[in-house]
This record gives C-alpha cells, sequence and structure tokens, in this order.
C-alpha cells in the first residue's frame, strides 16, 4: 500500500494558519483527512476552533498541545503517527498544523526515521504569512533581542516552505502585493511558489498532492543545541540548511537528508504562554479594547480563546494590537478563556489590568 501523503502548513504566531486550514476542510469533499494540531500552550483553542466549523464528514481531529511537536517525553506525535498507521484504509491525507514558534524540520525528521518512512511521504510544506505583519517589519527585524528572534524563526519557516501563502491581503493592491513578493524572495531566495489568499481561502489544488518533496536518509550526524527563536542574549539560529542538509534546485524537488536522534528545536525558555480564566460575563467591546491596551503595555504577541456574553460569546484572534473579536449565537460552557503567548510575559501583571480594563475578574 502507498504511504499516506502529509501536508505540514507552518507560519508564525497568528498567520492565519487555523482559519486557512478550516476553508480547506470545508472545501475538501474528495479526500478522508487527518488533522494534527500543534499550539504553543497547554489548551488547544485551534482544535476546538477547526472541530466546531464545517468540514468534510471524513475528517479526525489529533491535538498535540505544548508547542514541540516531536520532541521530548511528552511528545505525541509519534502514538498519533502509529494510530494513523492502524487507520490506514480510511485516511487519504494528513494536515499538521505546526506551532508558531515551530521550525518544521522536527516533523520531517519523524516521517522520515525508519519506523515512519514507508508509512507516510512529505507531500508539500506550506508556510503561512500574516502580510500586514511583514509589511510592518515585525517579522523581519535585524536588532538584538525579541524581533531578532522573531525575524529568525520566520525566516526559516520561508526557507523550508515549498509554497509560501500570502495571507490576509483583502484590501491591498497589485503593487503592495507584488513588492511583498520582492520582500519574500530577499528573505528567502529559493523560494519556489508564492501564492496569495484571499479571506484566508486557498484552491485545494494548490494545498493537497502536490508532490513536492523527496526524502533522503543519510547516517546520524552532530546537532549542536539552539533556540526556536532565540530570546535577549541568545544569537540568531544557525543556518539549518547546514545543519540539516537542506537543499534547494531551481524548480526541482526539496532534498532533505536527516539523521533519526533527537534535533535541537528547542523554544526559548523566554517564550511562554499562559491561560486567564473569568467566570463573569463579559461586554465584547469593553474586553475588545482590554487586550489591545495589554498588548500595548507588555510584550505579548499572540492572544486567543472564547468569551460568554450574556447572550452567545465572541471568538478572540489577536497578533499584537491588531484584535479580531468575533460574537455568535454559540455558547461558552464553563469560564470565558484567554491564552496570551509572548516573550517573558508577565501573568499576574496582565491578569490583573485585563481585570481592571474589564471591571471582571481574570486569573
Amino acid at each position: 500500500m502507498n504511504p499516506i501523503p502529509v501536508t505540514v502548513v507552518t507560519g508564525f504566531l497568528g498567520s492565519g494558519k487555523t482559519t486557512l486550514l478550516s476553508n480547506l476542510l470545508r472545501d475538501v469533499h474528495d479526500r478522508r483527512l487527518a488533522v494534527i494540531v500543534n499550539e504553543f500552550g497547554e489548551v488547544s483553542i485551534d482544535g476546538a476552533l477547526l472541530r466546531e466549523r464545517p468540514h468534510g464528514e471524513h475528517v479526525a481531529f489529533f491535538d498535540l498541545p505544548g508547542g514541540l511537536v516531536a520532541y521530548g517525553e511528552q511528545d505525541a506525535f509519534a502514538p498519533t503517527l502509529r494510530a494513523l498507521m492502524e487507520r490506514r484504509h480510511s485516511i487519504d491525507h494528513v494536515l499538521i498544523e505546526t506551532s508558531g514558534l515551530a521550525v518544521p524540520t522536527a516533523v520531517f525528521v519523524v516521517l522520515e526515521s525508519e519506523e515512519f518512512r514507508d508509512h507516510f511521504t512529505l507531500d508539500a510544506t506550506l508556510a503561512v504569512v500574516d502580510t500586514p505583519l511583514l509589511l510592518s517589519g515585525d517579522l523581519t527585524g535585524t536588532e538584538e533581542g525579541v524581533r531578532a528572534g522573531v525575524a529568525s524563526v520566520f525566516r526559516q519557516q520561508l526557507e523550508f516552505a515549498d509554497v509560501v501563502v500570502l495571507n490576509k491581503i483583502d484590501g491591498l493592491d497589485d503593487d503592495v502585493l507584488l513588492s511583498t513578493e520582492e520582500t519574500l524572495r530577499a528573505l528567502a531566495p529559493n523560494v519556489r511558489f508564492v501564492e496569495t489568499a484571499y479571506e484566508a481561502k486557498l484552491d485545494t489544488k494548490l494545498t493537497l498532492g502536490l508532490h513536492l518533496h523527496a526524502n533522503t536518509r543519510v547516517a546520524a550526524h552532530a546537532h549542536s543545541p539552539a533556540s526556536s527563536a532565540p530570546g535577549v542574549n541568545d544569537a540568531p539560529l544557525a543556518d539549518q540548511r547546514a545543519l540539516d542538509g537542506h537543499s534547494h534546485g531551481d524548480l526541482g524537488m526539496h532534498v532533505h537528508s536527516l539523521s533519526t536522534h533527537e534535533h535541537f528545536h528547542q523554544h526559548d525558555p523566554a517564550w511562554q504562554s499562559f491561560r486567564l480564566r473569568s467566570d463573569d460575563v463579559q461586554d465584547a467591546r469593553t474586553l475588545h479594547g482590554a487586550i489591545r491596551t495589554v498588548s500595548q503595555e507588555f510584550p505579548l504577541l499572540r492572544a486567543k480563546g472564547f468569551a460568554r456574553l450574556g447572550a452567545g460569546r465572541v471568538t478572540i484572534q489577536a497578533v499584537r494590537t491588531r484584535v479580531d473579536a468575533r460574537e455568535d449565537d454559540s455558547h461558552v460552557h464553563g469560564p470565558s478563556e484567554l491564552i496570551f503567548i509572548g516573550y517573558h510575559p508577565r501573568r499576574k501583571q496582565v491578569a490583573a489590568r485585563l481585570t481592571e480594563l474589564t471591571g471582571t475578574a481574570w486569573a
């Protein structure tokens, strides 16, 4: 039996991976899909969003919280792949959404290991880009510190992508899009395909069944430890193409020479996520403004979650100070819950400030 094709969807925090994937699941009717969601944090907000949105009948979901899809004692990726192998006759394609702070080579290593190489094949890797954030310069900082770490992760996500997807482009004119593509190609000259996603929608023909990867293995080789997102006192990551034997041909297939030992992708411990909860009913507009304010006052890069309203709920998706708060009629079972991700974030101070700004208790 042929190996199961795997598509990896990567992209920095808040790039719109989950929305893009949700739209894709809704539009795919001719494949039985398994979806693996890996989030940086203890709670899978993205997994919950994917489950509740319309999708095809033959979709199975698997959540891997924690941000490191393939390493450590708590690794659940390999057991998930084994479970998929047992269901091989009911799966046509696997989609993996990685953490926004991850470089996807960890996935490549596991898929190319002796245990899984005959059962799974890497079809393509998509890097989703928050176009307004790229245009703002926040993804391409050259100074030391947090922005340098962000730029390092973003650049490597581009380098390991077969297809780069410019997302959140609604309202941008063609000249801006052309300029953005030039910026991308300057950052990652070997990027092969750049696609655009209007309203977070991408043609299924541009995502599944692309056959853009060919994997080979070589003998194990040593890697030096490094962080996924360097911090204030850390140097940027070394060039992973050199470390992993990753090479690009002009329009040829990617070749990954990967070892089977534990890889070096470990998150900088300064990047942390935390959860805040409130049992109080929220006001959508007030909460929107409060999240925007705390994102300005604290080193927060991402916020997402659900909040209970008097009738219905509001879904929060925020990148820095850009906050999207959408109300619907769904009922929140239990307390409102928000996940924040930042660099050296201060949980107690954020909770106190959010409590002050909303007039409701958050802890």
